[in-house]
């Protein structure tokens, strides 16, 4: 008689096992998942503030002056702008017979040391100047 109770409670054990299981599984799989999605909603809130730290110090007239003079080169009137350039990259050249240099430095590939604005507005003004109209 105890093998067959033993049998029978195996069966019932194994039986309850096997229903029991792969709910089990997927429950610690989803405890898994939120875990990790808590994870990610932490580090994308700790970005956000960090990105608004970042907007806030925009507001400051300092800040932005700063940064214009470090990202753009820029100058206050009455300050003078130096360029440093890595002696390791410049490569003199023997000078060509060609068009006289432009007034001021230059830079080693012969372009002149000028702001982009003033680039532009020189090519503006090139362009105006060899159009249609100046033909006339």
């Amino acid at each position: 008689m105890l093998s067959v109770r033993a049998l029978v409670l195996g069966m019932v054990l194994l039986a309850g096992f096997t229903l029991l299981f792969p709910t089990v599984r997927a429950y610690l799989a989803q405890r898994a998942e939120l875990a990790a999605l808590a994870g990610q909603v932490a580090a994308a809130e700790q970005a956000e503030r960090d990105l608004q730290r970042e907007l806030d110090r925009w507001e400051d007239d300092a800040y932005v002056a700063a940064q214009a003079r470090e990202r753009l080169s820029y100058v206050l009137p009455g300050e003078t702008a130096y360029r440093v350039i890595d002696p390791e990259v410049v490569v003199e050249e023997e000078p060509e017979d060609g068009p006289e240099p432009a007034d001021g430095p230059t830079l080693p590939d012969g372009g002149a040391v000028a702001p982009w604005y003033a680039t532009v507005w020189d090519s503006l003004a090139a362009a105006g100047a060899s159009g249609p109209e100046a033909e006339e």
